[in-house]
């Protein structure tokens, strides 16, 4: 038994325990497919014939892994990721800190392993699972996965930037006047180069009748653009782009593939790697038709560090990620968010998030005492004391609600969690070069791709226009009405007739986006 589980509370006879933990374990008996997190916990003692488990087909209605920082929820992440691939299902993880890589290796047998395993009834048995591993725009290690500006559009892109209401409008026009112009922008230099002729003498005009852009908006834009690259932030937007349907994949032997993307390398820029993650659900909810709910999702997405996500985000972005929760779920995608406190999560994505694993909350402050108080408010009733149970947990342990098979919330279950079978903690760096150049996806995305764009077709445009201009002195006069605009002159040219044929929109059509401002592709 854990020493830092809960104490046995005096005046409960052990008939009262057993009928109370027979009510919370009925709560649990699912009839079909369901993850086993682990044996319910109850005053102090662990009860393996007590399962506590997520039924399968409701891993579409969302989730929260909370807990303080070394309380164990990225073994949780792991634990839940091999069940859902061994089920067939699908896995995206985010690793923050470079210690997820361990699941494509079979764990390592032990005396603490074996304990635990007598502790929850779980029969522990090594194994790895099929992984694909990923980098930001090559980035560290993993294949690279970037995203045109086009794709990435102007709401994620003023995100990153930490642009304000106004800035971020005016580079939606920007957005706007490229996508109708056919100016397709694949990188920062394509969205600087449209920039830069907006506000300059001969491209200031063309968005006049549309509200224009201000010298010192379009200055501030630059500037923010240069000082993401000089972060070496650059390499995240270019081509290939990254089809996210590459995450919805399994493997040979029927599991699903366990998707990692590796972020060590750039935890410093969280606001960046936060707001990419929201990108690729973007792109998923665009492309995925609606199934409802389903036998098992057709993917599961966990999204850590959720809190970097939400920290000083506009009331617009907010209501756009409630929506994305909200919607995705009748496509077959559930979302776990990794956090803290549940605290760190707006109200509203909250009520959306249907399975609940706690780990331990501290109160050494007044202010965490605040957070655990909330916290408890946020689950069910329970024959708990939450507040004592959620401070005296151990690592390994949570406090567990979810959805039946049925839709209702589950009775609260203080649980003594699974240990995973897969390594816990990373595989040495030749293992995971060795895993992500041997990949069937290496060949399609390593290599980054530089072709004709807006900064091209831009420069070309200025470039050819003193040599394609009559001498002065035998040009015909015409009228101010006469002159065609740069917009015209842009259209009309050789340069952009090539446009049709390299990229999947019409010349001169706006491109659709979505309530991400993200740009719809056809694959």
């Amino acid at each position: 038994m854990s020493e830092s589980a809960q104490p046995p509370v005096a005046g409960r006879t052990a008939e009262t325990t057993a009928e109370t933990t027979a009510e919370i374990a009925t709560g649990y008996a699912f009839e079909g497919p369901a993850l086993d997190l682990g044996a319910l916990l109850w005053d102090g003692d662990c009860h393996p014939d007590a399962s506590i488990r997520i039924p399968l087909p409701v891993l579409n209605r969302h989730g929260l892994v909370a807990g303080a920082t070394g309380t164990g929820k990225t073994k949780t992440l792991q634990l839940i990721a091999e069940q859902l691939s061994s089920h067939g299902v699908p896995v995206f993880l985010a690793d923050i800190k470079g210690d997820v890589s361990g699941i494509s290796a079979p764990g390592e047998d032990g005396e603490k392993i074996r304990e635990r395993a007598a502790q929850v009834g779980q029969s522990w048995a090594g194994k790895g699972f099929p992984c694909e591993f990923y980098g930001l725009g090559g980035t560290g290690p993993g294949i690279p996965v970037r995203a045109t500006v086009t794709s990435f559009g102007p709401v994620l892109l003023s995100r990153v930037l930490q642009l304000n209401r106004t800035q971020e409008q005016s580079l939606g026009l920007i957005f706007h006047y490229a996508d109708s112009k056919g100016l397709e922008l694949v990188d920062l230099k394509d969205l600087r180069a449209v920039v830069a002729f907006l506000v300059s003498e001969t491209g200031k005009a063309e968005l006049k009748g549309i509200g224009g852009l201000s010298t010192v908006t379009a200055g501030v834009i630059l500037r923010a653009l240069t000082a993401f690259e000089q972060e070496g932030a650059g390499g995240f937007f270019g081509e290939p782009e990254f089809d996210t349907a590459e995450l919805l994949r399994t493997a040979a032997d029927g599991r699903g593939i366990v998707s990692v993307l590796e972020l060590p390398a750039v935890q410093d820029k969280p606001r960046l790697f936060s707001t990419f993650l929201m990108w690729m659900l973007a792109d998923l909810f665009h492309d995925l038709p609606e199934v409802g709910d389903q036998e098992k999702p057709k993917l599961v997405f966990f999204f850590d560090e959720a809190h970097l996500l939400f920290r000083d985000a506009s009331k617009a972005f907010l209501e756009s990620i409630t929506q994305t929760v909200r919607l995705i779920r009748s496509k077959g995608v559930g979302i776990f968010f990794v956090t803290q406190t549940p605290k760190d999560v707006p109200s509203d994505v909250l009520a959306q998030l249907g399975n609940r694993v706690q780990h331990a909350l501290r109160a050494f402050t007044p202010d965490d005492a605040k957070a655990l108080r909330a916290t408890v408010r946020t689950f069910p009733n329970s024959p708990y004391d939450l507040e004592e149970v959620l401070t005296g947990l151990g690592t390994g342990e949570a406090v567990v609600t979810v959805l039946s098979e049925k839709g209702a919330p589950t009775p609260v279950a203080a649980t003594r969690l699974r240990a995973p079978e897969s390594l816990m903690g990373p595989i040495d760096a030749g293992a995971l070069d060795a895993a992500v150049k041997g990949s069937a996806l290496y060949g399609r995305y390593a290599e980054a791709v530089d072709r004709e764009s807006a900064y091209e077709k831009l420069t070309a445009e200025q470039t050819d226009a003193p040599r394609q201009a009559a001498p002065r002195e035998t040009r015909a006069p015409r009228s101010q009405e006469e002159e065609p605009s740069l917009a015209e002159q842009v259209v009309g040219s050789g340069i952009f007739k090539s446009l049709a044929r390299s990229i999947g929109t019409q010349l001169g059509r706006e491109i659709i986006r979505s309530i991400f401002g993200t740009a719809r592709r056809r694959r």
